[in-house]
C-alpha cells in the first residue's frame, strides 16, 4: 500500500466505527435514563403498535374497575332503601295480623289504619328520595326500560356491560298496589292469562272527558313478534314505563285470593270515562266491566278485610324480597367482575412492560460495551491520524 495523505482510509474507517459506537452509546443512555426500550417508533415499530394497544386496554380496565365499584355503590344504595321498605312492610303485616282480631274496637282499628297510612307515606318518601348521583332508583324512573347499564370491561361489546334491573325495586308501584291501585273509579280489565305470551301489539286505551276523546296506543311496548310479558304484573309495569300511557292513565294490578295478578284497573288521569279498548293482535281482555271500583287496598275495619290486607302485603313483601335477591346477585357479579378486571389489568400491564420497558441490566451491559468501544475508537482515531506523519520524513 502506498503512502498517501489526501485520503486516510484508516482514519475514515475508524471514524465510521466511532460514529456507530457513539450512536449506540446515545441510545443506551436514552433507554437507561427513560427506563423505556421504545422511546420512538423507530426503536421498534411493531412493538410500539402492540404496546399501545395493550396500554389502551390497561387504561380501559382501570376505568372499568371504577365503574364496577360505582355499580356496587348503586346496588347498595338501592338495597338500603329496600331494606327499610322490607321493615315497613313487615310492620304493616304485624298491624294487619293485629287487626284481624275482633277484640279490637273501632278506635283500635282506626289507630292501626293511622299508623299504616303513615308508613305508606314513608314508603312514598323512600321511593322519591332514594337516588344515586341524581338518578332515582326506586320510583321506576331510572331509565326507559327500568335498567341501568354499567361498563365493566374495556371493549365496546355487550359482554363488557352488566345491567341492573330495577323494575321489581319500584317502591312507588308497591305503594300504588297497597292503595288499591287507583284512587277513584276506573275500568277493570280481566286478562286472559293464556294470551299473555302473545298479547303485545295493537292494544290501545280510549277515554272521553267533556266531549274530548283521547286514545293512547301501546303497541310499541314490545317490538318483537313474541311477547316478553309472562305475568299481569310485568304487563302493568310495561304500561307504567310507556310515556304516552303514563301521561294519561294510571294502572293497578287486580289480584286473586292467592295474590296472583288476574287483571288490571286503568284510570284516566283527567277523570274521563274509559269507554273502549282495541286489541288487533289478540283477545287479551276477555271481560270488561265499565266503572269498576278500585281494587280496595289495605283495609282494617273488619277481620275479613285484615286477612285480605295480609295477602296483599305478603305479595309486596315477596316482590321486595325478589328485588333484593336480584340486587344481591348483581352485586356479586360486580365483585367478580372487579376481580377479573384486576387480574387482566395486571397481566396486560406485564405484557406491555416486557415489550416497552428497558431491561436495565442488559442495557447496562450494552452501555458499558459502547462506552469502552467509544474510548478505544477515539484513541485509534488519534493513532490513525498520526499514521501519515511518516511522509514528513521524506520531505526533509
Amino acid at each position: 500500500m502506498g503512502m498517501q495523505i489526501n485520503t486516510n482510509l484508516a482514519a475514515n474507517n475508524t471514524y465510521r466505527n466511532l460514529n456507530a459506537t457513539q450512536n449506540d452509546l446515545s441510545k443506551s443512555l436514552e433507554k437507561l435514563s427513560s427506563g423505556l426500550r421504545i422511546n420512538r417508533a423507530a426503536d421498534d415499530a411493531a412493538g410500539l403498535s402492540i404496546s399501545e394497544g395493550l396500554r389502551s386496554q390497561v387504561g380501559g380496565l382501570t376505568v372499568a374497575a371504577r365503574n364496577a365499584q360505582d355499580g356496587i355503590s348503586v346496588v347498595q344504595t338501592a338495597e338500603g332503601g329496600l331494606t327499610e321498605t322490607h321493615s315497613i312492610l313487615q310492620r304493616m303485616r304485624d298491624l294487619a295480623v293485629q287487626a284481624g282480631n275482633d277484640s279490637n274496637n273501632a278506635d283500635s282499628r282506626k289507630a292501626i289504619t293511622t299508623e299504616v297510612n303513615a308508613l305508606k307515606e314513608e314508603l312514598t318518601r323512600i321511593s322519591s328520595s332514594t337516588n344515586f348521583n341524581g338518578t332515582s332508583l326506586l320510583n321506576g324512573s331510572a331509565s326507559a326500560d327500568g335498567t341501568l347499564k354499567f361498563q365493566v370491561g374495556a371493549d365496546g361489546t355487550k359482554a363488557s356491560q352488566i345491567s341492573i334491573d330495577l323494575n321489581k325495586a319500584d317502591v312507588s308501584a308497591i305503594v300504588t298496589n297497597l292503595d288499591g291501585g287507583v284512587t277513584g273509579t276506573g275500568t277493570e280489565f280481566t286478562i286472559d292469562l293464556a294470551e299473555m305470551e302473545t298479547a303485545t301489539d295493537g292494544v290501545s286505551f280510549t277515554t272521553v272527558k267533556d266531549g274530548v276523546t283521547t286514545t293512547v296506543a301501546t303497541e310499541l311496548l314490545d317490538a318483537g313478534t313474541d311477547s316478553k310479558f309472562t305475568s299481569v304484573d310485568e304487563y302493568a309495569t310495561a304500561l307504567r314505563k310507556d310515556a304516552a300511557f303514563s301521561a294519561n292513565f294510571t294502572v293497578a294490578v287486580k289480584k286473586d285470593d292467592n295474590g296472583a295478578g288476574v287483571g288490571i284497573v286503568v284510570t284516566a288521569k283527567d277523570g274521563g270515562e274509559l269507554t273502549e279498548t282495541a286489541n288487533a293482535a289478540t283477545d287479551l281482555f276477555t271481560a270488561v266491566a265499565a266503572g269498576a271500583n278500585s281494587t280496595g287496598g289495605l283495609k282494617f275495619d273488619t277481620a275479613a278485610g285484615a286477612q285480605e290486607s295480609i295477602k296483599l302485603i305478603d305479595a309486596q313483601i315477596q316482590t321486595v324480597s325478589t328485588a333484593r335477591s336480584e340486587l344481591g346477585a348483581v352485586q356479586n357479579r360486580f365483585e367478580h367482575a372487579i376481580n377479573v378486571t384486576n387480574v387482566a389489568k395486571e397481566n396486560l400491564t406485564a405484557a406491555e412492560s416486557r415489550i416497552r420497558d428497558t431491561d436495565m441490566a442488559e442495557e447496562m451491559v450494552k452501555y458499558t460495551r459502547s462506552n469502552i468501544l467509544s474510548q478505544a475508537g477515539t484513541a485509534m482515531l488519534a493513532q490513525a491520524n498520526q499514521s501519515t506523519q511518516g511522509v514528513l520524513s521524506l520531505l526533509r
